[in-house]
């Protein structure tokens, strides 16, 4: 497996990214565009496809949306943990100080200099892709959604 880093850690999922989420947005799109207003009944079959295609459009999307945030939650629970462990102390009032976007970039850095990049990035106010440039030992994370 090729080793990650900052250059290359987005992750594109293909039968997500690149057929079932635009083929919905495409038939949304066909859907509208095949819209009949000519008589009552053509406009509740057209209002029937439509929220139809509707509902469809939104299953990948939010399939998408739970399993990032779970993702966030467990990325969150390792920063804790990884924290204590480190320093002995808890997260906490840390990353009260930090958002999540912050505390997610912070996962990529090594034991070795988590401690001090907490720290920068609460004191710098560090954005996330700062945070991830200033990582120097790239923990790659290969299970990600």
């Amino acid at each position: 497996m090729k080793s990650q880093n900052y250059s290359n850690h987005a992750r594109v999922y293909p039968f997500h990214h690149l057929f079932i989420t635009p083929a919905t947005l495409i038939f949304l799109g066909w859907t509208v565009y095949r819209m009949d207003f000519s008589t009552s009944e053509s406009i509740w079959t057209s209002i029937y496809f439509l929220l139809g295609a509707v509902v469809l459009a939104m299953l990948p999307l939010l399939s998408r949306i739970y399993a990032i945030k779970t993702q966030n939650r467990i990325i969150l629970m390792e920063m804790r943990q990884r924290y204590f462990h480190l320093s002995g102390t808890p997260f906490y009032p840390k990353e009260n100080q930090l958002g999540l976007s912050q505390i997610i970039a912070l996962r990529f850095a090594g034991d070795e200099e988590l401690i001090d990049l907490v720290e920068k990035a609460i004191k710098d106010k560090l954005t996330p892709k700062e945070i991830k440039l200033q990582v120097k030992n790239w923990q790659g994370d290969y299970r990600r959604v």
